[in-house]
């Protein structure tokens, strides 16, 4: 990933420039309605688990109903995204989301309505949206430009914090006036908007020369490049540490309308939209924010200023005062949240976007699934009051983590692989042959040795994260040029993917290598399976016949280019 110390504006054209892109537009539009909708159902159900409880925990756990699954399911999610059409994969996500709101609002018109039921429809919503969201994030590459796309996810922000500005005005209002279940009902009709653009948006896609991994390989691969990528490890500790700190404000924010301000549905509204409302001037200013000051020192400026926000919501008991304070709280955490999933979205290339995605969203709303639970006990045993104050503290230490892990800067997206032809072979090699082994020899000058060493260390972490396993790197203690590079993959048909997933960053690495390769003769590559005569298919009158017809796409034969 080539990687910038300078930071770095959206886009030379502004942010509203992917609107200008049809399928974009409309399905960001619609998306507006749906997360309208959400937020509507939100203030609907928090405010009846009020209604039927009133025990802080259980008021808490309605927020980490909707949040859980994403943890839990955000990682097989990731994998259906980037090995499945993502436009079909959003659609059977907003059908199970359809399906929970519709349950939860006859329940709820029949009057059978419990909080136990109330909790697990929560979860069935939250589930759907939690298996849309690495489809359609990592589809926004799909409908602009690349250069718009820090400004397309940006905008994506911007449209669930528009929503969140009027939309729990919206649910008071109705929770007020028509009770929770009409707030369920509208949270259902929409998710039809969302559905019918999802339908309309004609995907363009090339398809793959290769096969899809299955689920269980997906995954696996998808932990993988992020395990062996610092960028985006970095990036997924820093926003479970900030989720686990601002669920806090999230999860607590009916309590603050009940117990700190003593009002109703109508405040709670009130309150949501204030934070909404900041959030839409921090989307707005996150072009300004990146252009004048570098990743970390954003970070740490939004948690300070959110610590503070905290502070101010639980030492006030003024409507108008803690509406002031969401204001800057939500600007804030609208912004770190659009830079956390910029340096990831920025930091991946697209064969992993949604797994990478996933697990951001996972570590994300984890960390508020998790913060939500935590801080709904402490409110029971210390007070609302107490329990922000000690978020706000810990909020305020936050930026101490920038000393341990920094924030990666990041630049234009690397994502464009170099299709390599694939290798001549003389056995018959199915896809399922393996484990192979790769050796490659370089002869390197013994001055040059060390900086050579440096260099393998950073060829070792792309090799990792798109496949390779087992990596080593030695030197022949007879003849101290001779370095040897070693690494298997479980097989022919892994090794295929490994070749090809390398971005142009990492094959300028791989080139840097091999510049370092002294006299006439080529960089020597070694490929070989380790059980010859298990893994393929072995004919003893045909042994030099090539790859057959089980492997896929363009797999050659010998003398094929």
């Amino acid at each position: 990933m080539t990687e910038s110390t300078k930071p770095q504006t959206l886009s030379a054209d502004g942010i509203t420039a992917p609107l200008r892109h049809a399928a974009f537009r409309q399905i960001w539009l619609a998306s507006l309605l749906s997360n309208l909708g959400a937020l509507i159902r939100s203030v609907g159900a928090a405010w009846a688990m009020t209604q039927m409880t009133s025990a802080a925990d259980m008021v808490a756990l309605v927020q980490t109903a909707l949040m859980l699954p994403v943890m839990l399911i955000s990682m097989p999610a990731g994998a259906i995204a980037d090995m499945y059409d993502r436009r079909i994969v959003a659609l059977v996500s907003l059908a199970i989301s359809l399906v929970g709101a519709t349950a939860l609002t006859t329940l709820a018109w029949l009057g059978l309505l419990t909080p136990n039921l109330l909790l697990v429809l929560c979860f069935v919503v939250g589930s759907g949206i939690a298996l849309m969201d690495p489809a359609w994030q990592s589809s926004v590459s799909e409908q602009v430009t690349p250069e718009n796309l820090p400004a397309a996810v940006a905008l994506n922000g911007i449209s669930y914090n528009i929503a969140r500005s009027v939309g729990p005005a919206i649910g008071g209002i109705v929770v007020a006036t028509a009770g929770a279940v009409a707030s369920f009902a509208l949270n259902a009709l929409l998710y039809l908007p969302l559905m019918l653009a999802l339908i309309l948006w004609k995907r363009v896609t090339e398809p793959s020369r290769l096969p899809p991994e299955n689920l269980h390989r997906a995954i696996i691969s998808g932990v993988r490049y992020i395990v062996h990528s610092p960028s985006i490890r970095i990036v997924l500790i820093r926003s479970m540490i900030m989720g686990v700190i601002g669920g806090a404000i999230i999860a607590l924010m009916p309590l603050v309308a009940r117990d700190l301000l003593h009002g109703g549905a109508e405040t709670y509204g009130i309150i949501l939209s204030a934070f909404g409302f900041g959030a839409i001037i921090g989307g707005l200013n996150i072009t300004l924010v990146r252009k004048r000051m570098t990743g970390e020192a954003a970070i740490r400026a939004c948690t300070l200023s959110m610590g503070g926000a905290i502070a101010a919501v639980a030492l006030g008991n003024v409507l108008f005062l803690t509406a002031a304070a969401l204001v800057l709280a939500g600007a804030v955490w609208m912004m770190a949240w659009v830079l956390f999933s910029i340096g990831v979205q920025l930091s991946a290339p697209r064969w992993v976007a949604g797994r990478s995605l996933a697990a951001y969203q996972a570590a994300s709303s984890g960390g508020i699934a998790v913060g939500s639970w935590g801080w709904g006990h402490l409110t029971d045993v210390a007070g609302v009051d107490t329990a922000l104050l000690v978020a706000a503290v810990l909020m305020l230490a936050s930026p101490l983590l920038g000393l341990w892990l920094p924030m990666p800067p990041v630049s234009a997206r690397d994502d464009e692989p170099e299709m390599l032809e694939d290798p001549k072979v003389r056995l018959a090699l199915t896809g399922r042959s393996g484990p192979l082994v790769v050796e490659i020899e370089y002869r390197v000058a013994q001055k040059n040795a060390r900086i050579f060493h440096s260099l393998m260390q950073d060829v070792e972490l792309f090799r990792q994260r798109n496949g390779a396993y087992g990596w080593s790197i030695a030197r022949d203690i007879a003849d101290p040029e001779l370095w040897t590079e070693r690494y298997h993959c479980p097989t022919w048909l892994d090794y295929l993917r490994q070749r090809n997933r390398a971005t142009q960053s990492e094959r300028a690495l791989d080139r840097r290598a091999t510049a370092f390769h002294l006299g006439p003769e080529p960089v020597r590559i070694r490929r070989m399976l380790e059980r010859p005569f298990g893994s393929v298919r072995w004919k003893e009158d045909a042994p030099d016949r090539a790859a057959n017809e089980d492997l896929p796409g363009n797999c050659k034969r010998p003398g094929e280019q």
